[in-house]
């Protein structure tokens, strides 16, 4: 950590949900802005915000929002980022540097960077701090202490906005590393986006056990901690996960038939009653899945 705290005259947060509402909080508590304004669709939600300190006040238009801000906080689902850049990114003064929170970066950072008007800067950031719930209502101050946030800079990315976000995330308590766009998301494809994909999968595969050949499961009363467990993020925003599956998606189709190939691994193995070789793919799971233990980041 580099022991410094950022101070923005202004902040607009476009997107003041879980994500946004949360760094909303730590910006206000810590005071590192002169005052936050929140960007969204839902009035009721923007309320909710101020009341939870996630924002000074709102806005409806924008390009009112951002044209005075020296930061802005993208935090809407990915597939809207073009949408905005290009509805407001002209208003934005120079020097104001634009900041993301989401889960893909690669074709999505590159085409932040060319939206950019003349004096504008673009650091792409992935805060690896969500969970099942969303809404500004889930939010906290303390969301991201222990978390990485990974920091995405290109060959075009200013140094100093770089440590500004730097020292952004830091002062969050996040854990900051840099790491090059397309190498983020064929990371994330594997260790985030891969698990979403098996638990939507599993529930809807146990939907349709229960339709049409256990019509008793009775999959609340029924199940233990382990389906629980298993499944907790399958109560992600699908709105969310869709565009993040669709903007990753060579990467996560090659990380999916990875997946099938072992699940019909294990299959020929129970169908042939091969117990011994149960056993060793089991345990070869169950060593690397030990190490996981004490995991430095929550849930992408």
């Amino acid at each position: 950590m580099t022991g410094r705290a950022p101070h923005f005259e202004r902040v607009a947060i476009v997107g003041v949900g879980l994500i946004g509402g949360s760094l909303g909080m730590v910006i206000r508590q810590q005071e590192l802005a002169g005052s936050v304004v929140g960007i969204g669709r839902r009035v009721e939600s923007l309320k909710t915000a101020v009341d939870l300190g996630a924002i000074d006040w709102y806005v409806d238009d924008p390009k009112d929002g951002v044209r005075d801000a020296d930061l802005v906080i993208l935090a809407t689902p990915v597939d809207t980022y073009e949408r905005h850049l290009k509805s407001w990114a002209s208003c934005l003064k120079p020097g104001t540097i634009v900041t993301d929170v989401g889960s893909v970066k690669g074709a999505l950072v590159e085409r932040a960077e060319r939206l950019m008007p003349e004096g504008a800067r673009f650091v792409g950031a992935h805060p690896i701090a969500g969970k099942e719930k969303t809404g500004v209502a889930a939010g906290s101050a303390t969301l991201f202490k222990g978390a990485r946030c990974i920091l995405t800079p290109t060959h075009r990315t200013d140094p100093q906005a770089l440590q500004l976000i730097r020292e952004l995330w830091e002062a969050a308590g996040s854990v900051v590393i840099c790491m090059d766009p397309f190498v983020h998301d064929r990371i994330l494809a594997a260790v985030s986006h891969l698990p979403h994909v098996a638990a939507f999968a599993l529930v809807n595969a146990l939907t349709e056990i229960r339709e049409r050949s256990v019509p008793d499961l009775d999959l609340r009363n029924h199940s233990g901690g382990g389906l629980r467990d298993t499944t907790r993020i399958a109560a992600s925003s699908p709105e969310m996960w869709r565009d993040i599956f669709l903007w990753n998606r060579d990467n996560l189709v090659a990380m999916i038939e990875v997946y099938e190939r072992h699940l019909e691994q294990l299959k020929r193995l129970i169908k042939a009653g091969d117990g011994s070789g149960i056993e060793k793919e089991l345990e070869r799971a169950k060593q690397v899945r030990e190490q996981l233990n004490n995991p430095a980041t929550s849930d992408a």
